[in-house]
């Protein structure tokens, strides 16, 4: 099929980058505020790797949401410093369509419901955007099939209208069926943890690890409150935000610490 042969494409593009290639994406001093001038963001730093899964943690009010917002290029925030790469590119003015179009996806803490347009349609529109691809109806919904199945969706979920009706978990079990068909390089997960119970949590996470495992190039940003999820992704960095700052960084044992001590013990 069209989907998968795009991503050997990319793969083998991957695969021969040179080692003084850009990394995937690159945050360096982030400073942003709301459209009244009041300061979030306070000089953030980060740089993902192809293939690499980085963890931002932070308590309420710590700038989580702004983060995404801002690197998904929400007009509801300013930047006032600092830049966003992606893949070596200044992105930093660079309009949303254009962001997703480039590659780069955002799973929304609150997924959106959109009236009249169906899962099937939206994703056959969304992927001639994202590639130019115009796929018969009947190809993409074999591959969204497959992706239901995975992700233990109801297959009559893919008639239905974009998020309406869904529960807390089959909204968020859809944001990843997205990401499964429209193959970003780069997904940014809001908070993709919030209001599910454990065993829904579970079948995303695994939804996660499975576009994971066909496409190893992947480059994943959780942003979350809790640790739970990131039992399930295994990141290779974890950070904690605090404050519109990222004042901690490491591996799991900064996300265990944070479970004994809380967020005080990074102030």
């Amino acid at each position: 099929m069209g989907i998968g042969l795009i991503g050997q494409a990319r793969r083998l593009v991957t695969m021969t980058a040179g080692p003084d290639a850009a990394p995937l994406f690159e945050i360096s001093d982030l400073h942003a505020s709301t459209t009244d001038g009041t300061p979030i963001l306070r000089g953030i730093d980060l740089v993902v790797g192809s293939g690499e899964v980085h963890a931002i943690m932070g308590p309420n009010g710590s700038g989580k949401s702004t983060l995404a917002s801002v690197l998904l290029g929400s007009p509801e925030y300013l930047v006032t410093g600092g830049s966003v790469r992606f893949r070596g590119d200044d992105i930093t003015d660079w309009s949303t369509d254009i962001r997703g179009k480039a590659g780069i996806f955002l799973a929304f803490q609150y997924p959106l419901e959109i009236a009249g347009v169906s899962v099937i349609n939206f994703l056959r529109q969304a992927l001639s955007a994202r590639k130019g691809i115009d796929l018969s109806v009947l190809e993409l919904r074999l591959a969204i099939m497959d992706w239901m199945d995975r992700l233990d969706m109801d297959p009559a979920f893919a008639d239905r209208y974009v998020n309406e009706g869904f529960s807390g978990g089959e909204k968020k079990r859809n944001e990843i069926l997205q990401m499964a068909i429209l193959e970003p390089d780069l997904a940014i997960l809001d908070e993709t943890d919030s209001g599910l119970d454990i065993d829904a949590l579970e079948v995303v996470a695994n939804g996660v690890a499975e576009v994971r495992k066909e496409r190893s190039e992947l480059g994943v940003v959780a942003i979350t409150h809790y640790q739970r999820l990131l039992r399930h992704l295994e990141p290779d960095v974890v950070h904690i935000l605090v404050d519109g700052r990222i004042v901690a960084e490491g591996g799991m044992e900064i996300a265990e610490r944070l479970e004994r001590d809380g967020y005080e013990a990074f102030r």
